[in-house]
């Protein structure tokens, strides 16, 4: 017999409502809660009365700045209602409430459509994997059509976006045909149970949605009906497990530790232990005092909460959000994250050492505000994600410690991450101490973060001292040696380490470790990485070539453009920092008619490194809070030994020998260091060989044409296995004393160095440029104008153009034509004077043509390829080439020409005004923009 008794526990579900700014959250959790019966009147975000908006900062600007709670049954369901921020200055909130959620609403709003920020959080809803039910608000607006919003959830969110509300015959078939298995159940039966309905949306292979309008109570009853039905359940296990999510204080100034308990009890007056305290390597051991459940501004307290419940406990001082207490482990790293960093200006009677300790505490809130004391700058920076953020922050810092503070510009967030894999090794050795940790070093994917590892024999360093180095290495952020960035897309093992029986203690081999990851850094190449876009325009179409030169001109790229409705729709990613301000400058140009969708994609070569590093102006050898060298210790007292000479010094054995320009690792010992050299010299020659064993197999097509362009086959194979690093100020590279290299994109291609040490002269390196003719002439404004009346003029004036450049760079150049166009054309290959020209193959085009031999021909000679197509610089990229925009390309012709003229017609004025005076007007117009 069904047990009915009052004493069966009912089901719980966490569930949060997750939207765009202003697409109905609140209103809809409003509704939700009244329908429930939970509150007696529905409050109104315009009125300043919703449930859910507990601060006046909320109440003031109408929006949803901290995550908050509610409780409310449904049927036989008691549901925690988290509803989250909106705003996108708020998303780091919101993504750490993510990690407690059984299950979410996306809310969309039916004026709207799909917004930025709606993709932004469904991509945050795969990532965690929370079952999604949406939710399409304010369909009682005019214009609003279902069939229409259904069509556009299905392209841009997930074919299997269901619509709930119709049980026509053709729903269950639909649903059926989200999963395999489930398709041939319905073809055999002809119906579903609810089980499998409910398991393919716990799976997330299926998206329930409904419509309808919160503000008129349209359409919620049937949302409600459908997380009842619908929603999967939960196990939890026994043992006691908790996430935190939030930290926050109660108007009384008590610690408020927000957490969701996953498995097993939590009780008052139970002691809870913390595996480490944020940034600290000591755990913590400390006692429940209170136990609250919130709805609204209003709680209960409870002694005991079983495992599904979100609560607040205070007695707590050192969690922080993310962290996993019991057996729970603590969350990854937010994928959200502010790209901003600012000045905090204070009042000139205010004591910054006070006012970093009082900002320290609200940091334990909003854990993304990195607070720091910038000891250069002498001021306190934080991090944020835009205006609307700092507008809160400055109130909260007024009403809590009662200082009025201002904020300086906003400057970009740059991150750093290294190219090749190197060791490094720390050593740490005044007298009486002792540790040395030697760590591999290797690029990670992008996106990847710090990853951390052990390889390392416990015969050689006890387990709890490399426990405590893994923790060393976790505890901290890492700076760079470009910038002083924090160090990300990395992997870190531990090779080998040594301690001192009697001299060792926990604080060495903090130091050791970095110290070691210092040193691996000033030895490798480094890149230089800044936040992008991944931006979406709806735009008329006649507009579509300004916004196609626009973000060429902001060094973003573009896929083709394509029609959607009546608007052309370009899609691509750009640099944060030249798209910052582009959103007035869009609107003015479309006049209103067209929508740009901005949403941070991630972190990726910076594509000014050069001009950063000189605006920061960071020093690597004068951090002396982060230092690269190690100390030692002769004579009972310690020295200081250089980055460079601590191999000479170490006390182990180099567990790896990296060869940087191949990244392959070889095992060798300090004894083995001349059997190693001639092994690597034979390694080396085996390459060359290979080489050219690939030579010989490459295209036929290719291989005739490099080889009329080449002027001897020694000459060739000379050249066939050295590694090009071109410097941005002068042809030389470090003799003896490399600092480091700076890498400006994910290849072997670095932009420049930074040298230290004797110098020597590069030897000479015979060069070749392809470029794509016409995307040449449709760039240079003169020729494109030609090209209009006579687009054979336009390309002969360009052979000439090039033939004049090609006999100062003595480059070998190859100039590229499309005629893919042309009904059963063959690749023709013509020698124009001292240069080729190639007219490519029919159904083939210029970029096909280029790519092609970049890819055959790009990492065994210096390659050059000259154009603006975003598209083809990203593939150019990934053969190891190096690029060359058309307007670069332009004015290096302006300028070459230039100087012939002060060389050979005018040799008196040689002179950089008479230089600027002999350029085109559309190159000076170029210039004078770039400074």
């Amino acid at each position: 017999m069904e047990d009915t008794s009052e004493n069966k526990p009912k089901k719980h579900i966490c569930m949060g409502l997750l939207a765009h700014v202003d697409a109905g959250k609140t209103t809809l959790s409003e509704s939700m809660l009244y329908l429930s019966g939970s509150i007696k009147n529905i409050g109104r975000v315009d009125n300043g009365d919703a449930f859910l908006d507990t601060f006046a900062l909320e109440r003031a600007r109408g929006i949803t700045i901290f995550s908050k709670q509610a409780e409310f049954s449904l049927g036989d369901m008691q549901v925690t209602l988290l509803d989250t921020p909106g705003h996108v200055d708020f998303s780091a909130e919101m993504e750490r409430t993510l990690q407690v959620l059984d299950v979410a609403v996306l809310i969309i709003s039916g004026a709207d459509g799909v917004q930025g920020h709606t993709l932004t959080l469904w991509k945050l809803l795969k990532r965690y994997q929370i079952p999604t039910f949406l939710f399409v608000n304010k369909m009682d607006q005019p214009g609003t059509e279902r069939e229409v919003l259904m069509q556009e959830l299905k392209k841009r969110l997930d074919d299997n976006c269901i619509y709930f509300e119709a049980q026509s015959p053709s729903f269950l078939e639909s649903i059926a045909m989200c999963d395999e298995s489930l398709l041939e159940k319905y073809l055999e039966h002809g119906t579903l149970e609810r089980t499998d309905i409910v398991k393919l949306v716990a799976e997330r292979k299926l998206f329930p949605c409904y419509f309808g309008s919160a503000l008129k109570l349209e359409g919620i009853k049937q949302l409600l009906r459908g997380i009842e039905t619908y929603a999967p359940d939960r196990n939890y296990a026994d043992v006691f497990g908790a996430k935190v999510y939030k930290i926050a204080r109660d108007e009384q100034g008590n610690r408020l530790t927000y957490m969701k308990v996953t498995g097993g009890k939590l009780a008052v007056k139970d002691v809870l232990e913390g595996k480490e305290a944020l940034h600290n390597a000591e755990g913590w051991s400390e006692k429940i005092n209170q136990i609250r459940i919130y709805s609204g501004a209003k709680y209960e307290t409870v002694n005991e909460v079983t495992a599904g419940t979100i609560c607040a406990v205070t007695g707590l001082t050192k969690t922080y959000p993310g962290e996993g207490l019991g057996m729970e482990p603590a969350s990854e790293l937010p994928v959200l994250e502010p790209i901003l960093t600012y000045q905090i200006m204070l009042p000139e009677d205010c004591n910054p050492n006070v006012m970093l300790l009082q900002l320290k505490d609200l940091e334990e809130e909003e854990p993304q505000l990195h607070i720091v004391w910038n000891e250069k700058l002498q001021e306190i920076q934080a991090q944020l994600m835009g205006e609307v953020q700092i507008e809160i922050i400055r109130s909260l810092i007024k009403e809590r410690f009662g200082v009025t503070v201002d904020f300086g510009a906003g400057n970009i967030v740059y991150k750093e991450t290294i190219q090749n894999t190197v060791e490094g090794v720390g050593h740490f050795e005044p007298l009486r101490h002792y540790a040395e940790v030697h760590l591999l070093l290797e690029p990670g994917e992008r996106g990847s973060g710090l990853q951390f590892a052990i390889d390392c024999s416990e015969d050689s360093l006890d387990k709890n001292w490399q426990r405590l180095i893994l923790t060393h290495l976790e505890e901290k952020e890492h700076k760079g040696v470009l910038v002083g960035g924090a160090v990300t897309d990395m992997k870190i093992t531990l090779l080998a380490g040594k301690a001192h029986i009697k001299h060792t203690e926990g604080g060495d081999f903090r130091q050791a470790t970095y110290r070691a990851i210092r040193q691996g850094l000033m030895q490798a190449e480094n890149i230089l990485l800044e936040p992008y876009y991944e931006y979406r325009m709806e735009i008329p179409s006649e507009v579509i070539g300004r916004a196609m030169a626009d973000i060429e001109k902001r060094k973003g790229t573009f896929e083709a453009p394509f029609i959607e409705g009546e608007f052309s729709v370009l899609t691509g990613q750009a640099p944060v920092e030249t798209m910052r301000d582009y959103q007035l400058e869009f609107h003015s140009y479309t006049r209103g008619h067209g929508r740009l969708l901005c949403t941070l994609k991630g972190y990726y070569p910076c594509h000014n490194t050069a001009e950063v590093m000189e605006q920061i102006g960071y020093d690597a050898m004068s951090d002396l809070e982060n230092p690269s060298g190690s100390v030692f210790c002769a004579h009972g007292a310690g020295f200081v030994v250089n980055w460079d000479e601590v191999p000479a010094y170490m006390h182990l054995e180099n567990r790896k020998r990296v060869n940087t320009s191949t990244n392959e690792e070889q095992e060798l010992g300090e004894t083995d260091r001349k059997k190693s050299s001639h092994a690597i010299r034979l390694q080396k020659e085996s390459r060359k060989e290979t080489a050219r064993a690939e030579y010989g197999a490459i295209d036929k097509e290719l291989a005739e044409i490099f080889a009329r362009t080449y002027r001897s086959s020694e000459k060739t194979e000379s050249f066939t296995n050295k590694k090009i690093l071109p410097t941005t100020e002068s042809d030389y590279v470090s003799g003896t004393m490399r600092k480091y290299k700076i890498c400006t994109d994910d290849l072997n291609v670095c932009q420049g160095t930074q040298n230290y040490g004797t110098m020597k002269k590069r030897e000479p390196v015979e060069e070749y440029l392809l470029i794509d003719g016409y995307n040449v002439i449709f760039a240079w404004k003169e020729l494109a104008e030609l090209a209009e009346t006579n687009l054979d003029s336009a390309r002969t004036k360009l052979m000439d153009i090039l033939c004049n450049y090609q006999g100062y760079k003595k480059c070998n150049l190859i100039l590229v034509f499309d005629a893919y166009r042309v009904e059963g054309h063959k690749a023709e290959t013509l020698n124009y004077h001292n240069i080729q020209v190639v007219y490519t193959a029919e159904a083939e085009t210029a970029d096909m043509y280029i790519e092609k031999m970049a890819h055959a021909v790009g990492r065994k000679y210096h390659v050059t390829v000259a154009t603006s197509d975003g598209l083809e610089q990203i593939i150019i990229r990934g053969q190891g080439c190096h690029l060359l925009s058309a307007r670069d390309l332009k004015v290096e012709i302006e300028q070459v020409n230039a100087h012939l003229r002060t060389e050979y017609l005018q040799p008196q004025k040689k002179s950089r005004t008479y230089l600027m005076d002999n350029i085109s007007p559309e190159v000076e117009e170029w210039l004078h923009g770039d400074e």
